[in-house]
């Protein structure tokens, strides 16, 4: 499960790097455009994905094990709500994105089977008691990632901005047979 995981921050961290150098082409105001879409806008929705890794690794932050590579989350400010705009302007909220990025890479690094086979106890953002696997859990962060990056690889294609191939499968090396 593990290298599974350190595919999928790699993944992860090529995507957004291709995300964001597609979104640069656009002014400010077309990237804060409503466009329709659940969190309205790309900016909305680079910001949701930025909000839900924050929200999700400092649960993590808070495992028993200690993680030293999430440090950086700890000391960011919690989210308050999930369409909070942590970034009003496109290149700081590129960098953040990027420093997130090389977080996954040194936490997926850093986590065991031990750990992935374990439990995440978490408080919910209504203050609800959660106790879940803590791989599945991982899971679903890098799919709500996926999912949402759809999203706006959608809003781009829109405007005429093509982010190219998005699979995967482009990551997965070849095996030798």
């Amino acid at each position: 499960m593990k290298s599974n995981f350190e595919l999928m921050a790699a993944y992860n961290q090529s995507m957004n790097q291709r995300l964001f150098e597609s979104a640069s082409v656009l002014s400010l105001s077309e990237l804060e455009k409503d466009r329709g879409a659940f969190f309205r806008s790309i900016m909305g929705t680079l910001n949701h994905i930025l909000v839900g890794d924050t929200i999700w690794l400092k649960r993590f932050a808070d495992h028993n094990t200690g993680f030293n590579s999430l440090e950086y989350v700890r000391n960011l400010p919690s989210p308050t709500t999930l369409d909070e705009t942590l970034y009003s302007t496109f290149w700081p909220l590129q960098e953040a994105r990027s420093k997130m990025d090389k977080v996954f890479l040194d936490f997926t690094s850093e986590i065991t089977e031990s750990d992935l086979s374990g439990v995440l106890e978490y408080k919910n953002t209504k203050g609800l008691h959660f106790a879940k696997n803590f791989g599945q859990i991982l899971q679903h962060v890098f799919n709500h990632q996926t999912h949402h990056r759809g999203q706006v690889t959608t809003l781009l294609t829109q405007v005429g901005v093509d982010v190219g191939v998005t699979d995967l499968l482009l990551l997965i090396p070849d095996e030798k047979v």
